[in-house]
């Protein structure tokens, strides 16, 4: 069978255009969530940055011996989201954290705190977020720990309008999403590494930046 070089243009032309499509999209939802936070363009631009580069940075602070076992390698299967497991059967685990995924949420969190002169909002939905998380966010061998996508960025929204119509809202809700996720799912279930069997386990990272960085943006859309 032959193809047309013109085809096969056209194609890649729409290929491209999609994907520019796409990205167009994607980054403008993240600068609309960014500004209702009081961010500027070139601070958004700056903090996307930031994240990406830092969510490749892991600071360990701690090894932990881990008891012998049987090497494993699975799919696992939670919430209806299949979690791919290597084969791997490691004797001690590095716990670190994520630049990315922690220290940069965790400052822009107390640069809105700072800024807007709030305080007794946030410290309510970080409380509610942590709890809901803690409670939802379970232990995955060889994973880490997963998290429902979209139960945080809700529950955060939902503290920021219950504590009354206000312009610092969106700041309300990204920082209990962000900052309540980090505390709910990853550091309130570091006693439960052991069971992940990993060789890294990354507070703020792999999997749980993706939701921690999603969690915020969600959160701060709804409200």
């Amino acid at each position: 069978m032959l193809f047309s070089p013109l085809t096969i243009l056209v194609f890649l032309i729409f290929v491209f255009s999609f994907l520019f499509l796409f990205l167009f999209i994607h980054i403008g939802i993240i600068t609309i969530a960014f500004e209702r936070i009081g961010l500027t363009e070139g601070q958004t631009f700056a903090f996307l940055l930031i994240s990406l580069l830092g969510s490749n940075i892991n600071i360990p602070i701690k090894r932990m011996p881990l008891p012998a076992h049987e090497p494993f390698g699975m799919t696992a299967d939670f919430f209806g989201m299949k979690y791919p497991v290597p084969m791997q059967n490691p004797r001690e685990m590095i716990i670190a954290i994520n630049v990315g995924g922690a220290i940069v949420p965790f400052i822009l969190s107390c640069y809105l705190i700072q800024r807007w002169g709030i305080l007794l909002e946030p410290l309510f939905g970080i409380f509610s977020v942590a709890v809901v998380t803690y409670v939802l966010a379970k232990p995955v061998p060889g994973v880490g720990i997963a998290l429902p996508v979209f139960v945080a960025p809700l529950m955060a929204a939902f503290v920021a309008i219950f504590m009354g119509p206000s312009v610092h809202a969106p700041s309300v809700a990204y920082i209990s999403a962000t900052m309540g996720t980090l505390l709910g799912a990853d550091i309130f279930h570091l006693k439960d590494l052991k069971k992940i069997q990993a060789p890294v386990a990354s507070i703020g990272g792999a999997g749980t930046f993706d939701g921690i960085f999603l969690a915020g943006i969600i959160a701060v859309l709804l409200a």
